[in-house]
């Protein structure tokens, strides 16, 4: 069976086949053996070297490298729209590279207010109706100037076009223009996404916005001038729901009990625009989801949402806040992307390189993600989708201390089951699915154990096919 990565990689074209192929092993080595370094995962010299190679290459872009992944991506979500599934979810969010401690690589920029030195880096992750991550479909990074730094006062004078947060309009251009015109898309982001030219941005038909508010905007609730938290306080509830939250911070996946209003308002333009007569009022929807009875020390969930789409039903509204809390899907990818692939740890001599890595481990990232989730919610499809015969063979044998595998291949479930246990995942009662970062760590565990059982099968098979010959 092909490898995964040579799949998924089908359409890359970096105009060189040695390239092309050097990434597609590159991927390979780095997804066997997640949170491992460079040497670790590829191994030999040749390969370790062709790595920094391939990332010190100039003929190489983050953009190149990341096209094929997003023609998969976009298969990916042509075949949820066959199977009646013609809504995407697109989450927009931005991430910072922290790479202070790596003094020597050229061309860094600060990425907050302290000395901290790296880059900026905004993606869009589609997810599937289901909750499952379908792969990046557009992404922006960057290197701020240091002269800059620490002069926000003047930024605040800049049109939306002039400043960082333009990102957000960038995106969701490139972004639904990515995603086949027959498929809706709803653009999710965190509070940074509560952007006046953001919701009066000309979209494509079938492209919708569901932004988390922070800013108290002025509105025109029934009639009246209002603003925008008062008019939805005022609005009935519409009924209550129970709600899985996952993981953050240190605090596990719990359920919380909302409260659910809605209330349709029109956004006025901003105040410091009072003097511009050709901006618009913007017609959108505010769902407020508040928790009642939230454990102690737990800050309760209080989400007030902006849809730019018509949200009347009790459950529209469900459906909203279900599609936000998608959102924090993103911050897992960015969290594997850094920790689980160990992008931060590179030490790479400029800032050029540190970009093709990060389109490099970025396929990588996906990958992890996609499958923790993929084993939730299509647990009874077989793991051969996934791995190769001679892993999950002896996967099977190792969890089993079986000498001989089955004929047919065991669930994606119960693969990844036994895969995050090699991780340290135990599996109690009360435990739950397991988390992405138990899966990295047991791939790492499998990469070695297939290799020794693929070793010692191809040796003993060889053995045997000389005994027939030689009739010893």
């Amino acid at each position: 069976m092909q490898s995964w990565a040579a799949e998924e990689l089908k359409h890359v074209d970096l105009k060189d086949g040695r390239l092309n192929k050097r990434l597609v092993k590159l991927v390979e080595d780095l997804s066997s053996r997640p949170e491992s370094s460079v040497p670790q995962a590829c191994k030999i010299w040749a390969a370790i070297k062709g790595a920094y190679n391939f990332w010190s290459n100039p003929k190489v872009t983050r953009q190149r490298i990341l096209e094929s992944h997003k023609e998969s991506t976009i298969e990916r979500i042509e075949a949820e729209r066959d199977k009646g599934r013609a809504t995407v979810i697109n989450i927009q969010d931005t991430t910072d590279i922290n790479l202070s401690h790596h003094p020597r690589t050229k061309g860094l920029g600060p990425i907050d207010q302290s000395s901290n030195m790296g880059m900026k880096v905004h993606s869009n992750l589609v997810v599937s109706q289901e909750g499952v991550p379908q792969g990046l479909i557009y992404q922006e990074s960057w290197v701020r100037d240091s002269e800059k730094k620490g002069k926000k006062h003047k930024r605040k004078k800049l049109e939306t076009k002039d400043k960082e947060s333009q990102r957000w309009l960038s995106s969701l251009k490139e972004s639904q223009a990515a995603i086949p015109s027959d498929v809706k898309v709803i653009t999710v982001a965190d509070r940074e996404g509560d952007i006046y030219d953001l919701f009066a941005m000309k979209r494509r038909e079938g492209s919708e916005l569901l932004i988390r508010v922070v800013q108290n905007r002025l509105v025109e609730h029934e009639g009246k001038t209002k603003h925008l938290w008062d008019a939805v306080k005022e609005s009935p509830v519409l009924g209550e729901v129970t709600m899985e939250l996952g993981r953050k911070g240190g605090q596990p996946s719990r359920k919380a009990n909302l409260i659910i209003r809605v209330a349709q308002v029109s956004i006025l333009p901003p105040k410091n625009r009072s003097g511009r007569k050709d901006l618009p009022s913007i017609p959108v929807s505010l769902i407020l989801a508040e928790e009642y009875g939230a454990p102690p020390g737990v800050k309760p969930v209080c989400w007030l949402l902006l849809a730019t789409f018509l949200v009347l039903t009790f459950q529209e509204a469900i459906e909203c806040v279900k599609y936000y809390s998608y959102r924090w899907l993103i911050e897992r990818y960015h969290f594997v992307l850094k920790s689980g692939c160990g992008l931060e740890e590179l030490q790479l001599e400029s800032a050029d390189n540190v970009q093709r890595a990060l389109g490099t481990y970025c396929i990588v990232a996906w990958r992890l993600l996609w499958l923790t989730y993929e084993a939730r919610l299509h647990p009874d499809s077989p793991c051969d989708r996934v791995l190769q015969t001679h892993e999950w063979q002896s996967l099977y044998c190792f969890t089993h201390k079986a000498s001989v595998a089955p004929l047919t291949p065991p669930s994606l479930h119960d693969a990844v089951l036994w895969i995050a246990k090699l991780g340290g995942f135990i599996g109690r009662k009360g435990d739950g699915e397991p988390g992405v970062k138990t899966i990295w760590r047991g791939l790492r565990s499998l990469s070695d154990i297939s290799s020794s059982w693929k070793l010692f099968r191809d040796t003993g098979e060889n053995y045997l096919t000389n005994k027939r010959k030689t009739g010893t």
